[in-house]
Parts: C-alpha cells; sequence; structure tokens
C-alpha cells in the first residue's frame, strides 16, 4: 500500500510517501508545498497545482491529513483550515480514502508520546525510514501521518482476517 501524508498549512504544506507492506515501511519521498504573497486564493491554487503534481508523480493509493487544532487566534485557525481544505480535495480528486488523525494521535503513534516535540518527531520517522533525506520539519511530520495512517489502517483488515 502507498500512503501519502499531509501536513496542511498554508505557507508550508508538507507532504510524504511511503510504501507499507506488512510491517516494512519504506521511504519514496518527501517535501514541501509553498505559497507566498498577501492574497489567499492564488495562495490556496498553488498549493493545490504542487499537491495534484506530487499524487500525479507518486500514486499513493491512500492518503492521511492531520486535523487542525483551534488555537487562540481564529483567523490563523480559519485560514489553516482553507489549507486543510486542499489537502482533503486534491486526493479526493483522485479517488482515495483520506484518512484524518489528530496531531496527539501522531505523535503518540511515531514517538510514544502524544506531547512530543517535532525533534522527536524528526528523529523518530528517520529511525522507522531508514536512509530517507527529509525536507525540513514540514515534511517530516507528513511522514509521521503517513505511518500513522499505515498503523492504523491495517487494524481493520487484521480484525477482519481473525473473524
Amino acid at each position: 500500500m502507498r500512503v501519502l501524508g499531509i501536513d496542511p498549512g498554508l505557507r508550508n504544506l508538507g507532504w510524504g510517501v511511503i510504501d507499507v507492506d506488512g510491517s516494512r515501511l519504506r521511504h519514496v519521498a518527501n517535501g514541501v508545498c509553498t505559497s507566498a504573497g498577501p492574497e489567499l486564493a492564488p495562495r490556496l491554487l498553488s498549493l493545490h497545482h504542487q499537491l495534484t503534481e506530487v499524487l500525479r508523480l507518486y500514486a499513493p493509493e491512500v492518503a492521511a491529513v492531520e486535523l487542525t487544532f483551534v488555537n487562540k487566534d481564529a483567523v490563523a485557525t480559519l485560514k489553516l483550515g482553507q489549507a486543510r481544505a486542499i489537502a482533503l480535495l486534491v486526493p479526493a480528486q483522485f479517488g482515495l480514502e483520506v484518512g484524518e488523525y489528530a496531531p496527539n494521535k501522531v505523535k503518540k503513534t511515531v514517538v510514544g508520546v502524544g506531547h512530543a516535540d517535532k525533534t522527536q518527531v524528526l528523529h523518530m520517522v528517520k529511525m522507522q525510514l531508514k536512509g530517507a533525506e527529509i525536507h525540513g520539519p514540514d515534511a517530516a511530520d507528513a511522514l509521521a501521518i503517513a505511518i500513522c495512517h499505515a498503523h492504523h489502517a491495517r487494524v481493520p483488515v487484521l480484525r477482519e482476517m481473525r473473524a
């Protein structure tokens, strides 16, 4: 199974692709889609185009996106939500199922601690995806989301096999 993980952001949208074969995880690619400028619509369009290209290049079978947390800045939260909509829309346009995970669930799955910092996430992603060159913290978070999905997406299959 090829999994695309997406860490939504309006300025930096991280993405990571892994292949999952049983309990084996293999790094395929990772990166960051960036947008700039004062106008929201062109920034969202730019993220849409870049993420669409990622899906065309790597042909994932499923995707996973981090859930948005609400912070004290309502405007920033709203803008993040709009970037998250792009992260959900593009895989849906390719007909993919999209899993959604809370940040604490991703961290607990990958690091073992729900309140791990970005350094710990990066370290554990590198440990689980040996030899991967990771293109920044947003890409590391996206790979962590993909790893989280790989672990949790297998659970229903295992339950069905036992029944």
